[in-house]
């Protein structure tokens, strides 16, 4: 399953990749950019420091039955909490997450604490920068790991796969950030996170299954009658989400006319 490794690392690492981008651009523009390129480019070397050491770790000392059960467990609960983010603002409960809104409060924090634009090395930008590179590029290195370690019996090529497929979504985002001069607004950001959610779920039911010994009907083919359950079971709850919202949003009405 090595497409599966880059696929599901290219999509998850493109959606953490925008919201680190907006960071960065807030802070170049409002600091400066060598502080900000500079922060970003040391919290891309740690995450690759960390990748090469646990990566490592998992290659040579975990068996790919115990760690395709216990990531495999890992990862539904990870799906589920983006799955859970999507449904709730698919459904009107939750704001759709705006790149633009935040970028703009960035830099409004970043001039009301009095930075300026210039081109002296600002530690505050460079802070800034890194704090919001290493804490998105961390979730990406938790993909790459995992899904490259339980997606194919070589887990050395399977976690190669997956660094491919962040790699792709790193310059995909970089190239449109320069193209664009902002943030992503036109990325569909919570269609990303649903898709992204219903593969880490999917994949982490198949491996986590495989980790105890079930062997699925059609064998890799089944991946996609476990994606089909669990959207049809997403639109059944966002539906349900919908209606629920609807029915109390007309109690409360009623219940304030009563009071009236």
């Amino acid at each position: 399953m090595i497409w599966s490794a880059i696929l599901s690392s290219f999509l998850a690492s493109l959606v953490e990749f925008v919201e680190a981008l907006t960071i960065v651009l807030a802070v170049g523009v409002t600091v400066n950019w060598r502080s900000s390129l500079f922060g970003a480019g040391m919290a891309m070397v740690t995450l690759a420091a960390l990748v090469a050491i646990f990566g490592s770790t998992l290659i040579i000392f975990i068996p790919i039955g115990i760690l395709r059960l216990v990531i495999g467990i890992i990862l539904v609960l990870f799906g589920m909490q983006w799955l859970k983010k999507a449904l709730l603002r698919y459904s009107g409960l939750k704001a759709i997450h705006d790149e633009a809104a935040i970028y703009e409060e960035e830099m409004r924090q970043l001039k009301a604490m009095g930075e300026v634009n210039d081109r002296k090395f600002n530690a505050f930008g460079f802070a800034t920068s890194f704090k919001s590179v290493l804490l998105e590029g961390l979730e990406v290195a938790f993909i790459v790991i995992t899904f490259g370690a339980t997606s194919a019996i070589d887990k050395m090529q399977g976690i190669w796969n997956a660094t491919i497929g962040a790699f792709l979504a790193f310059l995909v985002v970089v190239v449109f950030g320069l193209i664009a001069r902002g943030p992503l607004t036109k990325i569909p950001e919570n269609t990303l996170k649903f898709i992204v959610g219903i593969m880490l779920v999917t994949f982490g039911t198949f491996w986590s299954g495989e980790g105890m010994g079930i062997e699925w009907p059609f064998a890799d083919l089944f991946l996609f009658v476990l994606a089909a359950f669990f959207i049809l079971l997403s639109a059944a709850i966002v539906r349900w989400l919908k209606s629920h919202a609807i029915t109390q949003k007309k109690f409360n009405t009623n219940a304030g006319g009563i009071g009236a």
